[in-house]
């Protein structure tokens, strides 16, 4: 655990401190770090690298306000800067999911110099009002705002049956620091589509063909970015863009062969 000196967040995070390039590892909202060892990337991706994990702010075990304005894409990515630092590297790969993968094209964009590639499972540039609503269910931020964490899983169950390792993040949430952050994210964290031109880190976009709208955003983005490619998973949903691993491993093992010496 380290504390971000910017505003002392308490941000949990693992490292094996293994030889090679590292690996940061970024997680989708209402879930956690233990979502990339849960479903096998920090091994099959771990051969060759140094592999870290955190919980982004509002989630796991790091730091969870109540308050919306703790969760500005600024102080997202200032926690990761404090990891770093802490950390003393220079440069990672950043392997971002939903939120996470938003998160890497903030740093790709405002700190350029940390990144070695970014790997973007189901992400976008932007939430458009109501979009989280129709990723769980209608009424989903109101249950939240109760208290009621059982009832957003619940309520998400109702959309499609989720793997256990799903479940327990789901169910590991303070359900008030998720309404803050799911609020911010539809109005504070948005990136403007032509600040994506001056994006050149390689990056690469894995998404759902059935994730709309962002399989549709991730086609203006990968004409945007100049450095970007875009690999279309067939039949994917959201929530379904993280498993089976294979194929995503292979693509990713592939992106980086194709951009090293």
């Amino acid at each position: 655990m380290i504390n971000n000196p910017a505003d002392n967040a308490e941000i949990f995070f693992d490292d094996d401190n293994a030889e090679g390039e590292p690996i940061l590892f970024l997680h989708g909202s209402a879930l956690s770090r233990s979502i990339w060892r849960g479903l096998g990337y920090t091994k099959a991706l771990g051969e060759g690298h140094r592999t870290i994990r955190m919980d982004l702010r509002g989630h796991g075990r790091s730091f969870k306000s109540h308050e919306i304005a703790d969760y500005t894409m600024d102080k997202v990515a200032s926690d990761i800067h404090a990891l770093l630092d802490h950390l003393e590297i220079d440069k990672v790969h950043i392997i971002g999911y939903s939120f996470g993968a938003r998160t890497g094209l903030r740093m790709a964009m405002t700190s350029p110099e940390r990144i070695i590639s970014l790997i973007m499972l189901g992400g976008t540039y932007e939430i458009s009002e109501g979009e989280i609503g129709k990723l769980f269910f209608p009424g989903y931020l109101e249950v939240l705002r109760a208290g009621n964490i059982e009832g957003f899983v619940t309520g998400q169950e109702t959309r499609g049956r989720l793997d256990p390792a799903t479940r327990l993040a789901f169910m590991s949430n303070d359900p008030l620091a998720l309404a803050a952050y799911y609020e911010a994210a539809e109005t504070l964290q948005n990136i403007e589509l032509s600040e994506l031109a001056k994006i050149r880190i390689p990056t690469l976009l894995l998404i759902g063909t059935r994730d709309q709208p962002r399989f549709d955003q991730n086609k203006v983005m990968v004409h945007a970015m100049p450095n970007a490619r875009m690999v279309a998973l067939p039949g994917r949903t959201h929530g379904s863009t993280l498993y089976p691993i294979e194929p995503i491993v292979q693509a990713i093992e592939s992106f980086w062969t194709g951009r090293r010496p």
